[in-house]
């Protein structure tokens, strides 16, 4: 047995997961409370909370200077602080229920959620074989779900069986994901670095492709986070624990088929899946347009949850084309370039909202056809020097391959 918990500690793989645990089990229950929260408390229309949102993604908008933090902490340091300043603002979130203080403790949570974010993709794919970062990445997936149906569980309980008010909610996750970040800085050791990484910006031309489907990521992302939530409690009247239960169907599909999504991305590459997901998104923003229905509405933002584990093939994308002591600098720009559109949309379209949700979700299905256009460039098998077909959408001087071994779309 000790020799069992020996080899689980000197496991990075068991760090990764451990810390893909704390996030949603602290996040989820700020991003599931906080439609609720903000209507019920702080009465906020969609002008207000497509602020804060905006304000939300400004540290996403600065994730480049984690490169600059790398320069006196190590990563595996600095993605636990990330995680116990994230927690430190879910767990004071309730303490402020009013406009500025909403938007100050927004901020504070968010920078801890974007700097580990960007740690977190680095370390993810430097500790990790191309061959399996994405089946591993899809575990991950099942991690963050297992954390986040928890949540969801525990804020069900709490509330709608206990009484609990958002308060206590808030400081429980938060304190809870403190305690786990200091047990896990106690427990594992500093584990040594694969492949000292780059301390400064750094944007190469090669890479153009990941970062133009970053942009249009972060921007029809937004779109799902802030509004299709947002919808559910303003126009059909969804209640803190049907939003919770929504969420956990979402988180409980996670568990049982991201493992199996990260799979089936290693096998027929990364060019297939984001196709799929890209065609399947334009159908899901078009749905959310016209939907009438809650339980119909409910059922496209499941599915759209679903979709998203499908984004697996963007960072393994960049992992196949890049240079290993670029993956910090680049996780950190490629974060700021998918929070450029996230700082701005929600406060616009939080505007548009007010006077025509529907053009809203039309919005959103033109970003996804943007990505899909942009993913047709992806080469069959990216590598290095084979970043983009070099063709025209790549219908035409494909490589040969092997139909055995590989696939392709």
């Amino acid at each position: 047995m000790l020799t069992s918990i020996k080899s689980i500690r000197n496991n990075p793989q068991m760090l990764l997961l451990l810390m893909a645990f704390v996030m949603p089990l602290t996040f989820s229950v700020w991003n599931a409370l906080l439609n609720n929260f903000v209507i019920d408390k702080a009465q906020f229309s969609g002008a207000e909370i497509g602020i804060l949102q905006s304000l939300r993604e400004v540290p996403g908008f600065l994730s480049f200077t984690a490169v600059f933090v790398l320069l006196v902490l190590r990563e595996q340091i600095f993605a636990l602080m990330s995680l116990a300043l994230m927690s430190i603002g879910v767990a004071i979130t309730g303490w402020f229920p009013f406009e500025i203080g909403l938007y100050c403790t927004t901020v504070l949570m968010s920078i801890g959620f974007h700097y580990f974010e960007t740690v977190n993709q680095s370390l993810t794919l430097q500790w990790l074989d191309k061959k399996d970062s994405a089946h591993f990445m899809g575990k991950q997936l099942a991690v963050k779900g297992f954390a986040s149906i928890f949540a969801y569980s525990m804020i069900w309980v709490l509330m709608e069986w206990l009484g609990f008010s958002y308060n206590i909610v808030y400081m429980l996750a938060g304190g809870s994901g403190l305690l786990i970040c200091l047990i896990i800085f106690i427990v594992f050791p500093k584990f040594k670095e694969t492949t000292t990484q780059h301390k400064h910006l750094l944007m190469r031309k090669r890479y153009w492709l990941y970062y133009a489907l970053t942009f249009f990521s972060g921007a029809r992302r937004q779109i799902f986070v802030v509004f299709a939530a947002f919808m559910m409690v303003e126009k059909f009247g969804y209640t803190v624990g049907e939003i919770s239960l929504l969420f956990l169907i979402n988180y409980v599909f996670n568990l049982l088929f991201a493992p199996a999504i990260g799979k089936w991305i290693g096998q027929v590459g990364e060019r297939k899946a984001l196709i799929i997901e890209y065609s399947g998104l334009v159908l899901l923003f078009t749905g959310y347009a016209l939907v009438e229905n809650a339980v119909l509405a409910a059922g496209l933002y499941v599915i759209d949850h679903l979709f998203f584990a499908m984004a697996i093939a963007m960072k393994t994308y960049l992992q196949k084309i890049a240079d290993p002591k670029e993956l910090a600098s680049t996780a950190g720009v490629s974060f700021t370039i998918n929070h450029i559109a996230a700082v701005v949309i929600p406060a616009l379209l939080g505007i548009v909202w007010l006077s025509s949700p529907m053009l809203v979700f039309f919005i959103g299905a033109g970003f996804a056809c943007c990505s899909l256009l942009l993913a047709l460039n992806i080469p069959f098998i990216p590598k290095p020097g084979n970043e983009v077909v070099k063709n025209h959408f790549g219908w035409a001087n494909e490589p040969k391959i092997n139909p055995i071994t590989e696939v392709r779309f």
